[in-house]
């Protein structure tokens, strides 16, 4: 048992919501992380409360929260305690569907053109929360969905992205949205304006953003990039020349190659932005770990917006997502959520509420994490001593081919051996040329053998390109 001292617990620079909350969530975090362990004793009430220029009611409030979660254990005359872990039943065993994604029951064929995540326990919660949402809607059935009605769910999104560096983050700078997908159609149409707007993306990018610009007629640009992602020159240079109004990137999980924007890059394009006065959007959707460098939304406050759903981390069967505005601008994405769809259906905006601020939320989160490592770590095992681009936390890899190998034709080649992957040529313009790559993303839902079996089928195929493949 170690005693903690209270300047080992500190409140995020970057959390918002009531200051018990935060403390709750400081040491939720440190026990997660490993930093207090079963036992160890936390502050005194008053000490804590003194050290984080807080009141100590505050704190007792935070204290009291923890302990009715099971969390830690208040023991009169003695102090406060780490609690030790309980197994949970719920939890255990690990489910996993008994018909795989994407092969329709058929375990001959390996689906690995998107994501598939493991169900850890994070169906049956689901289920459960739907039940409890069901016997008593805390939304009622009878009414349209209106701004105050959302609140308890946006204040749960900022809870859900708490140490995540947004900068200062408001309720109010959330909209729900239907997924990924939906919350950069609803921040594209609050920000482009005039007949002919001109979105710019990564020269290879997510197929997502061309989508979304074709619904809204706007012509998109590709940026030359390098292995920090885009070339700040080449940014400004097409900006200026397009009169761009919007960058669309991915800097914390680039899709499809894995990289990651450092922090200076990322601090080059702000300035690229404010010179050439566009928005920027970032997409959030691929992360599963812990972030690399600070959001564009808080390095470019008046300009960065920024989007996630849970589609990577707990399910994307539900279809929920966020979109989150600069500070204090978030009137112009209500509106394009209000106009287009008044708005999540109340009930599945009850289900967010529930399931962002369930204590088994983040660890459902963490599982799933833990659960595709050993997928990850095959892959890299078996594919490894190619140029292959990978991450821990990232559920897919990019593999640029040898020689001898177009990416079409390979992907054909997987297919005839009942493997689906996805060519360079996804993530490029229609007139761009295409690397010739591939990415292959991690299918969780497949026992791990079976996926073994689909990645040694492709070394084989990259170790025997046709022109030496004997006739």
């Amino acid at each position: 048992m170690n005693k903690v001292e209270p300047s080992e617990i500190t409140l995020p620079t970057s959390g918002t919501g009531p200051k018990y909350q935060r403390v709750v969530d400081a040491i939720r975090k440190s026990i997660r992380s490993g930093n207090l362990g079963p036992g160890d004793r936390l502050p005194p009430v008053r000490e804590l409360a003194w050290s984080l220029s807080i009141t100590p009611g505050t704190v007792a409030r935070a204290y009291t929260i923890l302990t009715d979660a099971g969390e830690v254990v208040a023991e009169v005359g003695r102090g406060t305690f780490v609690a030790t872990p309980v197994v949970d039943d719920d939890a255990l065993p690990i489910e996993v569907d008994a018909v795989p994604h994407g092969t329709n029951g058929n375990f001959k064929d390996f689906n690995l053109m998107s994501p598939a995540l493991p169900n850890v326990g994070q169906a049956r919660l689901v289920r459960d929360l739907m039940i409890q949402i069901a016997k008593d809607p805390p939304s009622g059935l009878m009414h349209y969905p209106n701004r105050a009605a959302f609140a308890p769910a946006r204040a749960a999104v900022v809870r859900w992205l708490n140490g995540t560096p947004l900068g200062p983050l408001d309720p109010d700078d959330v909209v729900l949205s239907h997924g990924g997908q939906n919350g950069i159609l609803l921040i594209l149409q609050s920000v482009l304006r005039g007949p002919a707007p001109v979105i710019l993306v990564e020269e290879l990018a997510y197929p997502g953003f061309r989508r979304a610009a074709d619904l809204l007629r706007a012509t998109v640009v590709s940026v030359p990039m390098d292995e920090h992602g885009l070339i700040p020159e080449e940014l400004e240079r097409l900006a200026r020349l397009h009169a761009a109004q919007v960058l669309c990137t991915s800097p914390e999980v680039h899709n499809p190659t894995c990289h990651s924007t450092p922090v200076q890059r990322r601090n080059a394009i702000v300035e690229v932005a404010r010179r050439c006065d566009f928005q920027i959007l970032e997409d959030d959707c691929y992360r599963m770990g812990a972030t690399r460098a600070p959001s564009y939304r808080m390095l470019a406050k008046d300009r960065g917006w920024y989007v996630s759903s849970i589609s990577k981390t707990i399910t994307p069967s539900l279809r929920i997502g966020f979109a989150i505005s600069p500070h204090g601008q978030g009137a112009s994405l209500r509106r394009s959520a209000e106009y287009g769809f008044f708005g999540l259906a109340m009930p599945l905006a009850d289900l967010a509420t529930l399931l962002f601020t369930h204590p088994k939320g983040d660890r459902l989160a963490q599982d799933v994490v833990a659960y595709m490592r050993p997928y990850i770590r095959t892959a890299v095992n078996i594919l490894g001593h190619h140029d292959l681009g990978w991450r821990e936390d990232v559920p897919f890899f990019w593999l640029p081919l040898p020689v001898g190998w177009r990416a079409s034709a390979f992907c054909q080649a997987a297919e005839a051996q009942d493997i689906k992957i996805k060519p360079a040529e996804d993530f490029v313009g229609r007139e761009a040329h295409a690397p010739h790559a591939v990415r292959i993303a991690v299918n969780a839902q497949i026992p791990l053998d079976r996926f073994e079996q689909a990645l040694h089928k492709l070394r084989n195929l990259l170790e025997h390109p046709p022109e030496q493949i004997s006739v």
